[in-house]
């Protein structure tokens, strides 16, 4: 019987250090595994395929490709399986989950209120001053910050879709005054419409719609993308191109990833960020204007003439002038201004 119990044992611990073969083999395999799936690049966009920030997404992958010349593996996530914007710009500064995206300002406000400048009215002169401040190299003072204080590292400026005013009665900008507007619960917004004459309200967006139904709300602006989507043109059929503001979509790169990645990666990255920055802006302004004009052309929307929208801005700028120095972006504002 001891013989036997010996040989029991003797067998017992072949077969647990053949177990414990098998069981490192397999964690070592599912470590490398795991390695694999980390060495891609991941992105992440809230929309689907068809939205301009899913495209600017993988117009970028596109270029890194080209540039780089060697392979390189990405993972898009899109319709928002990895989240919204927020939880995007979380997971760039700790250096988990997403490696890039694009992040609109307001969700980088916590990190630095240079953002809420950016996203401001009446900030920009123009569509075109609109594009050489981004193309430019003006807003190099809050890519500064938003590395140094969040470690997410914005490699390129797209967006360019444009806010308009929209009225249930047909009116020009002198027309407006002491008219309540629908605005964004944001700074300098309420500031900057009140300085211009008008009566500032927020309203959410699902209360919106029934708002100006009943008639306690005559106008409120948006996008056009918007303006589609919730079937404002029903309710606010006149439109008043103020184009108060312009979409501001930063493309961000986790600066944890960009440091871990090979050099010649890293100048391939910092190069496609800026040319699908400016695809981006270009094929965002295209359709914007399209959706419009196929709204007109429908005749869901009119637009009224605006020849005064020079003296809405310098009713703004003070605004905007103040705001700048209260939140220590004066330098930013002034290289805006200086935008050309």
């Amino acid at each position: 019987m001891r013989r036997k119990s010996g040989r029991f044992a003797l067998r017992w611990r072949w077969f647990v250090l053949g177990a414990g073969a098998v069981i490192c083999l397999v964690v070592a395999f599912t470590h490398a595994a795991r390695a694999q799936s980390a060495a891609a690049i991941h992105g992440a966009s809230q929309y689907g395929e068809g939205h301009v920030v899913t495209r600017t997404l993988a117009r970028f992958e596109e270029l890194v490709r080209k540039y780089y010349g060697k392979p390189v593996e990405f993972a898009l996530h899109t319709e928002a399986s990895r989240g919204l914007e927020r939880q995007y710009f979380l997971g760039l500064s700790h250096g988990g989950g997403v490696d890039y995206a694009i992040v609109s300002p307001v969700h980088m406000a916590d990190a630095s209120k240079m953002a809420r400048l950016i996203e401001a009215p009446f900030l920009f002169r123009d569509v075109a001053h609109w594009n050489a401040t981004l193309a430019s190299g003006a807003l190099k003072s809050f890519a500064d910050e938003m590395a140094a204080k969040a470690d997410v590292m914005i490699i390129g400026f797209a967006g360019g879709s444009v806010r308009n005013v929209l009225a249930n009665p047909s009116v020009g900008a002198a027309d407006l005054t002491g008219l309540t507007i629908r605005v964004p619960g944001a700074p300098p917004w309420h500031e900057v419409f009140e300085a211009i004459g008008m009566v500032p309200r927020v309203v959410p967006a699902t209360a919106l719609y029934g708002e100006i139904q009943k008639g306690s709300l005559a106008v409120t602006e948006g996008d056009a993308a918007t303006i589609e989507a919730m079937k404002l043109y029903e309710v606010v059929p006149n439109l008043l191109p103020t184009a108060h503001a312009f979409a501001v979509r930063p493309i961000c790169f986790s600066a944890k990833t960009f440091k871990a990645l090979p050099s010649d990666l890293q100048e391939a990255i910092l190069r496609a960020g800026a040319d699908a920055a400016a695809y981006g802006r270009e094929i965002e302004q295209a359709e914007d204007a399209a959706r419009l004009a196929t709204l007109e052309g429908q005749g869901k929307l009119k637009r009224a003439p605006i020849d005064d929208r020079a003296a809405m801005k310098a009713l703004a700028d003070p605004v905007l002038t103040g705001y700048a120095k209260e939140i220590g972006a004066e330098a930013l504002l002034t290289a805006i201004n200086a935008a050309k």
